[in-house]
């Protein structure tokens, strides 16, 4: 499976190899050249209070409710609160047992026994007695965390932690793989909290609202906050793709709050629907869910989505994904997704209208006419204003330029093309496909009769990657003054999806770099395999 040159390169320099002489003097890894910046602070920040103003409301009025004696909705409030929050806390920590564990076992603490040729950095160790307190402490230290049901809030003060590292440290690129990779991991664990937790707790509230005819300040200030947090994470999601992906230009500030607007008001005016049907028509709306899930997580499993290595782990994943689907819009497959978009804006109107309208005709005679109007109003306006923020997202702030614009990527023959020659927002040539730097995707699933290779298949193959460690380019190349860093190959195309595979990176492979970042001066890089360069090798190479 992997096959390791003699040392004989065919280039001097691989990234001068592949850009070309007149791109040689590119920098080799773009975004890590991005300082955490003050807008970075206090995004994370307004992230960490959106986080405990959710849990805090929601649970503020779970009490409410017992104190009121209202003991059926205390009882679904806290179910809403609990039982997600559980969830995710069981991911987060098995995420750093897995991480933790591996760093602890090799003797460096660092997880990895190699280091690179020509490095004779080593770190000081401390006495065995010290290391294992150590880890006794972080271990003591992280279970109290996930217990008390705070283990978001401590990513999000560690992600601020090396922000700030990244911010004074004297290499721009130092701290930028861990600084991505604990943002990738909060993330995923806050979109998958929203949607099980903030979610079904907006359309509860809602419902207990429309059926009592009353609302409690707490009850909206609890409502708020849950549709907030829905907005801000798919936003923040998306940016933080961007942000860790060099064939992707990152999105701005401006971009992400109109997005949040986008599906702030699109998910208000579908929760408001759901609300005002399921306080009509308990049983019918629970049947509605149902093949509204149905329908959506066959459509995704049409698209033939690729995502996990396995065809009943891509099924599940496309099954988490219908849950979304019954909210709001989220791409979940690289190309062209105007058409995909225009038809789920088209089913999602259709229903919300029928919901609407279907609660309007058989409505209570406790709502007046009026109050009827206005939630009705409220509705379409909703809707109406979130379809208005999306058309500015994609005609204005879209990263890769306007919706008609030539600088959106295509799709030909099933060839991608990713904006060659363009130019970024900054007026820095774009990364070019044969040298991508961004962490790379995990072993694609095989089709056909290809027999699928998985993680555990150690009796048929060597290690999936090796390490080509830090040269200094001649004193003729135009980067004569810049060592050139660990370089890591996978012979591999890219493979080109908004969602992340494994959510970012295969963390066998996040641990290396970690490593490579702690002992070389210069900030790793990645290469895939490339399509005009197909027989370029160098000196470490693998092939699968």
């Amino acid at each position: 499976m992997a096959a390791k040159s003699d040392g004989a390169a065919v280039c001097e320099s691989a990234s001068r190899c592949l850009l070309g002489p007149e791109q040689s003097a590119a920098p080799l890894h773009p975004h890590a050249e991005k300082r955490f910046s003050l807008l970075d602070c206090c995004w994370v920040l307004c992230a960490l209070l959106v986080f405990f103003s959710d849990g805090a409301t929601d649970l503020w009025l779970a009490a409410d409710y017992y104190l009121w004696r209202q003991y059926w909705w205390f009882g679904l409030t806290l179910v809403f609160v609990v039982v997600p929050s559980a969830v995710v806390q069981v991911l987060s920590f098995r995420w750093f047992v897995y991480d933790y564990s591996e760093m602890s076992a090799s003797p460096t603490g660092d997880g990895c026994d190699f280091s690179t040729k020509d490095s004779d950095r080593r770190r000081t160790l401390p006495a065995n007695g010290t290391r294992k307190c150590c880890r006794v402490c972080m271990w003591l230290f992280q279970s109290v965390i996930h217990i008390l049901q705070i283990g978001q809030g401590w990513r999000y003060v560690h992600t601020l932690y090396l922000g700030v590292q990244n911010r004074w440290h004297s290499d721009p690129g130092h701290f930028y793989w861990r600084l991505m990779f604990e943002s990738a991991d909060i993330n995923m664990l806050r979109l998958l909290e929203a949607f099980l937790k903030s979610a079904p707790q907006l359309v509860l509230q809602l419902s207990i609202m429309i059926n009592s005819n009353h609302i409690m300040p707490l009850q909206g200030l609890s409502a708020s906050a849950s549709l907030v947090s829905l907005a801000w994470m798919i936003a923040s999601y998306q940016k933080v793709l961007r942000d860790s992906r060099d064939d992707k230009l990152p999105m701005s500030y401006k971009a992400v709050i109109v997005q949040m607007l986008w599906h702030l008001f699109t998910i208000g005016a579908r929760t408001i629907a759901f609300a005002l049907f399921a306080s009509v028509f308990q049983l019918y709306f629970g049947i509605f869910i149902v093949a509204h899930w149905c329908a959506m997580t066959f459509w995704i499993i049409q698209g033939e989505t690729d995502f996990c290595m396995s065809k009943w782990e891509e099924i599940i994943y496309n099954m988490v994904v219908g849950i979304i689907y019954i909210f709001c819009w989220f791409n979940v497959k690289e190309g062209r997704a105007r058409f995909r978009l225009g038809v789920y804006c088209c089913v999602t109107l259709v229903e919300n209208v029928a919901l609407t309208t279907a609660w309007y005709i058989h409505r209570g005679s406790h709502t007046l006419d009026f109050y009827a109007l206005i939630v009705v109003c409220v509705v379409v306006c909703s809707y109406a204003l979130g379809t208005f923020f999306m058309f500015v997202y994609y005609c204005l702030l879209h990263p890769d330029g306007p919706i008609l614009g030539a600088q959106w990527s295509c799709v030909e023959e099933g060839m991608e093309v990713i904006g060659l020659g363009g130019v970024g927002d900054l007026g820095t040539p774009l990364p070019q496909p044969d040298v991508v730097t961004s962490p790379p995707r995990t072993l694609q699933r095989t089709n056909g009769g290809d027999r699928e290779i998985g993680a555990g298949d150690r009796d048929s193959c060597l290690p999936v990657f090796q390490v080509r460690p830090p040269s200094v380019p001649p004193a003729s190349s135009p980067r004569s003054s810049r060592t050139e860093g660990p370089v890591i190959r996978i012979d591999l195309p890219r493979k080109r999806y908004p969602a992340w595979d494994a959510h970012f990176i295969d963390r066998r492979l996040r641990k290396t770099i970690l490593v490579l970042e702690n002992t070389s001066p210069v900030t790793p890089r990645i290469q895939y395999q490339s399509f005009s360069n197909p027989k370029e090798v160098t000196e470490y190479e693998t092939t699968v």
